[in-house]
């Protein structure tokens, strides 16, 4: 899953192994900057092990040093597993590059730790305005990094399998109630073909649970913090709503609906036919596509009270607070923002374009294409993650807490004891006020 997001707060180990990786990387002169010799520039991404997304990063790089004189950028890329942890250690020996890229919901972290800088991106080819709200990543209403590409969660099924059980197939338009979904996944346990007939991804790890389950929690009209003021969990993750959504999670377990902790490939097994309706997200559509051809029906989120949610944000690039050269940073960022880069990624990755310009310009995502869906999706249901510098400890939070769930834990009990340690984190970092 592209949103994946490991923890800020890394294993010792694993930063002296991210520091490690430091060595040698360029550092601008002292107090405090760096990144930058001069008007070469560093640039950092997450994918050394993902060959085509990473081919548009050194293709958008070859373009801009070949187009202008002023400035180089060179380029480190590192495997996605220990990114994150390669950018704290840089943090902490200030040797942070000019030019990062960053998990979507990382950015209030990184923004209120010093690591990243506002950017100005004034002048672009593409306007941020223009782009899908999640792929925009601001904090206290400055923008800091923008993305080239979001993805989606919905839902696959075949619609043999629906019609054949005499299931509604829902519209973006007209989603399934909690009540018809229910009721869809009791025709499908009674019809006796599928052991569970719904596969959301039970066996996952790290962000994939708050991706895939938060929008669930919501849409019963709980979430994860009070966002009012983000000083607390209590009465948000700990609501009324909260506990019918935990109480419907885990009665999925109890009634045969869903397995506890799923396979290693859930959308193997979907396609497969283990599976009647599988929780997804918009990166598998086209392998689905391919295999099932017309057979394929994919569905919006289930309205289960105040609307259908899915997750928002992706990766997305940034300028270091540290740059030592942030006018070099700044023209790089801007020269990225070219429709035709747009495209590459979204192409590259699977995933849906952020502007509508780029997705007029890829097949089945143009306005009526069938993956357009998948970008109304997003502009009409997205809620990114919770702004504030406290996410990833939320995250790690909710994760544990929506695993206890599923293995039987009292609901309401589980959910007071989360709002007991997100609420103690937010008090001892003095609700990263500043």
């Amino acid at each position: 899953m592209r949103t994946t997001t490991r923890r800020l707060a890394a294993a010792s180990s694993a930063v002296l192994t991210a520091a490690a990786l430091l060595a040698g990387c360029g550092s601008g002169g002292g107090g405090g900057a760096s990144g930058a010799d001069g008007d070469t520039l560093t640039l950092w991404t997450h994918n050394a092990g993902n060959a085509a997304e990473y081919k548009v990063v050194q293709r958008i790089v070859k373009d801009f040093n070949a187009g202008q004189s002023k400035y180089r950028v060179r380029i480190q890329a590192f495997p996605q597993g220990s990114y994150n942890d390669a950018v704290v250690a840089a943090a902490s020996a200030g040797k942070l590059p000019c030019v990062l890229d960053s998990d979507g919901p990382n950015v209030p972290n990184w923004a209120w730790g010093g690591y990243l800088a506002p950017v100005d991106l004034t002048g672009s080819e593409t306007a941020v305005a223009d782009q899908l709200p999640s792929t925009v990543g601001s904090y206290q209403g400055k923008v800091y990094t923008f993305g080239h590409y979001d993805v989606a969660l919905t839902m696959f099924a075949r619609t043999s399998v629906l019609q054949a059980h005499k299931i509604r197939i829902p519209t973006i338009d007209s989603p399934w109630t909690r009540e018809e979904f229910d009721s869809a996944l009791a025709r499908l346990k009674a019809g006796g073909r599928f052991a569970y007939p719904l596969e959301m991804g039970t066996g996952g790890s790290g962000e994939w649970l708050p991706y895939a389950y938060s929008p669930q929690l919501q849409s019963f009209g709980g979430d994860l913090i009070d966002r009012s003021e983000y000083k607390t969990a209590d009465g948000a993750l700990n609501s009324p709503a909260a506990v019918a959504w935990g109480e419907w999670f885990r009665s999925l377990v109890t009634k045969g609906y869903l397995a506890q902790k799923s396979g290693v490939s859930p959308n193997d097994d979907f396609l497969n036919g283990k599976s009647a309706i599988e929780w997804d997200g918009s990166w598998d559509a086209a392998k689905n596509a391919a295999k099932l051809g017309d057979d394929l029906a994919i569905l919006p989120p289930v309205d289960f009270g105040k609307g259908p949610k899915i997750g928002g944000a992706s990766w997305q690039w940034g300028m270091s607070a540290t740059c030592a050269n942030k006018a070099g940073a700044e023209a790089y960022l801007k020269f990225s923002r070219k429709t035709e880069y747009f495209v590459d990624f979204a192409k590259a990755t699977g995933t849906i374009p952020a502007t509508k310009a780029a997705a007029a310009a890829i097949p089945g995502y143009e306005a009526g294409g069938r993956y357009d869906f998948f970008s109304q999706e997003s502009r009409r249901f997205a809620v990114v993650r919770p702004v504030t510098p406290a996410y990833p400890f939320i995250s790690s939070v909710f994760e544990k807490t929506a695993r206890d769930i599923l293995a039987g834990a009292d609901v309401r009990k589980a959910l007071d004891q989360a709002v007991r340690q997100i609420d103690s984190n937010l008090k001892s970092n003095a609700y990263y006020a500043g």
